[in-house]
């Protein structure tokens, strides 16, 4: 405790002031159902205590890299989808969807946390994309999807695609909502060597497109 208390007080608990120091603790818990991946952080309230020596800390090297993790902006992804939301695509026609690559919404994204002379760097990175399209039915990309651009055409995308089969008017709104959800995937390290370990987060983002069959007139 800094500074410590005077020598009256109750918390020397009798010892003589010459004979240690009054400390203060804080310890870090992990409780299931919160937080990143399933697992989040509870920090039990302030201990304080008098103690002979300094004692050791007692450092996990797990919850450091939960900590790195907190510290870093890890965001949905930045969509980027044909049909543009606000304007309006056809029955048939190749989708093109695909994410900004930035440390935010793509990774490499990268923290360190310390305590007790040890220090953890975690870095994080999108392992993979799954876009809900609204119709029931979903697409997965392992890349962050290839942006179109009008020389393409009526091609598919090369890696993160998808045709619908009946108009957005079959949807309650007459929209399709079309969600996008990343799977963020993180390894850290102790600094220096030794123990390594992963953590997982996910991150989504949602737009809403236009779709409309085309009409034949004899």
């Amino acid at each position: 405790m800094d500074p410590q208390p005077p020598g009256g007080s109750a918390l020397w608990e009798g010892h003589d002031p010459s004979e240690g120091a009054i400390y203060v603790r804080v310890c870090p818990a992990l409780q299931a159902g919160a937080g990143v991946a399933g697992v989040g952080t509870a920090i039990a309230g302030p201990q304080v205590f008098w103690a002979a020596q300094a004692p050791a800390a007692n450092v996990d090297p797990a919850q450091l890299a939960q900590e790195a993790l907190d510290k870093m902006t890890l965001l949905g992804p930045d969509i980027g989808i044909t049909p543009k939301p606000g304007g309006q695509g056809v029955v048939g026609m190749p989708v093109y969807m695909w994410t900004a690559q930035t440390a935010e919404t793509y990774g490499p994204n990268s923290a360190s946390a310390s305590a007790g002379g040890v220090t953890v760097t975690a870095t994080a990175k999108v392992k993979r994309i799954v876009w809900d399209m609204g119709d029931g039915n979903s697409v997965t990309c392992t890349t962050a999807g290839t942006p179109y651009k009008a020389a393409f055409g009526k091609k598919a995308s090369p890696d993160c695609g998808y045709r619908y089969s009946e108009p957005s008017s079959t949807q309650s709104g007459g929209r399709y909502h079309v969600t996008a959800t990343s799977t963020w995937q993180v390894d850290w390290q102790v600094n220096g060597g030794g123990e390594t370990g992963q953590l997982a987060a996910t991150r989504n983002n949602a737009v809403n497109i236009d779709v409309a069959e085309v009409q034949v007139l004899n």
